[in-house]
C-alpha cells in the first residue's frame, strides 16, 4: 500500500488529488497538509498546517504538492530530507532549484517527480509539437490560464519550447527586423527564438496552442483542460512510478 501525503489538500487541485488517491487501487491518504487548516478532517485524517511536523509524525511514502511556486521548493526539500519522495505539479521552479533537487535525489537515492503538466493530452501535445518542429522553421506558442496563476509563461509552454528546440536552432527564420511599439507585445523569447505569449483571463483553466508556419500553410496543435480531473491519471501514474524508482524525473513524457 502506497501511503500518500497531499500538500495543499484543501485547495481545488489538492481536493482532486485526495479524491484520486482515495479511489486508486493500492494507495491511501496518510497525511493532509494545508496552510489554511483549522481543524478540518478528510475522512479520518486531520488536516495539519505544518508539513515537516506532519511528515515526521505520520508515515508517508510520497508527497504530492500542487501549492504555490514560492513554497513548493521548500516543501520538496523538507520531504526529501525526511525520506519522502515528492511529486510536484506546481510550476515556477528555476533551473538552479531543479539542479539542486536533482543533486539531493542522487545523493540520498530517493525519487523525485516534477511535471509541468500531468495531463496525458497535454503531454501528447508537447510530443506532437516536437515531431512537427523537425519540418517547420517558424513557430510560436500561446498559452492561456486563469488570472490567479502567478507565474508566466507556464511550465508547459517552457517545456514545449525546450522539446521543440531539440529539433531546430531557430524558429524565427526570415523574420524581418522587428520594433515593438508597446514593450512585450511580441511575448517572451524562449529557446531557439520561440516567442511565447501568456494570456491570463477569468474563464480559462489551462490551454495551449503551438502555431507552426511555412510558406503557404500553418499548423496548429492545441490542448484544452476544462476540468481538473484531467490531471489525475498522470498524478496516479507518477505516484506509482516514484514509489518504485529512485529517479529524478522531469516531465510525464518520460514514463509514458
Amino acid at each position: 500500500m502506497i501511503k500518500v501525503a497531499v500538500c495543499g489538500a484543501l485547495g481545488r487541485m489538492g481536493q482532486e488529488v485526495v479524491n484520486a488517491v482515495n479511489e486508486a487501487d493500492g494507495m491511501e491518504l496518510s497525511v493532509a497538509v494545508d496552510i489554511a487548516a483549522s481543524g478540518q478532517k478528510i475522512g479520518d485524517i486531520t488536516v495539519e498546517k505544518n508539513l515537516e511536523t506532519a511528515l515526521k509524525s505520520n508515515q508517508a511514502d510520497v508527497l504530492v504538492d500542487f501549492t504555490q511556486p514560492d513554497s513548493v521548493f521548500k516543501n520538496a526539500l523538507t520531504a526529501l530530507n525526511i525520506g519522502v519522495s515528492p511529486v510536484i505539479g506546481t510550476t515556477g521552479l528555476s533551473d538552479k532549484q531543479l539542479a539542486e533537487l536533482k543533486e539531493i535525489v542522487e545523493e540520498k537515492e530517493i525519487g523525485c517527480f516534477i511535471a509541468p503538466n500531468f495531463t496525458i493530452g497535454a503531454v501528447l501535445m508537447m510530443k506532437f509539437s516536437q515531431m512537427a518542429a523537425k519540418y517547420f522553421h517558424n513557430a510560436e506558442i500561446i498559452e492561456f490560464h486563469h488570472n490567479q496563476k502567478k507565474d508566466a509563461p507556464s511550465g508547459t509552454a517552457i517545456k514545449t519550447a525546450q522539446m521543440m528546440a531539440l529539433e531546430q536552432s531557430d524558429f524565427a527564420k526570415n523574420n524581418c527586423a522587428e520594433v515593438e511599439l508597446i514593450e512585450g507585445s511580441r511575448g517572451g523569447k524562449s529557446k531557439s527564438n520561440i516567442q511565447i505569449h501568456s494570456v491570463r483571463m477569468p474563464g480559462y483553466m489551462a490551454s495551449q496552442e503551438v502555431i507552426f508556419g511555412s510558406p503557404g500553410e500553418t499548423l496548429k496543435i492545441r490542448h484544452d483542460s476544462v476540468d481538473r480531473k484531467c490531471y489525475m491519471a498522470g498524478v496516479v501514474l507518477a505516484i506509482r512510478y516514484i514509489f518504485k524508482n529512485n529517479d529524478f524525473i522531469y516531465g510525464l513524457e518520460n514514463i509514458l
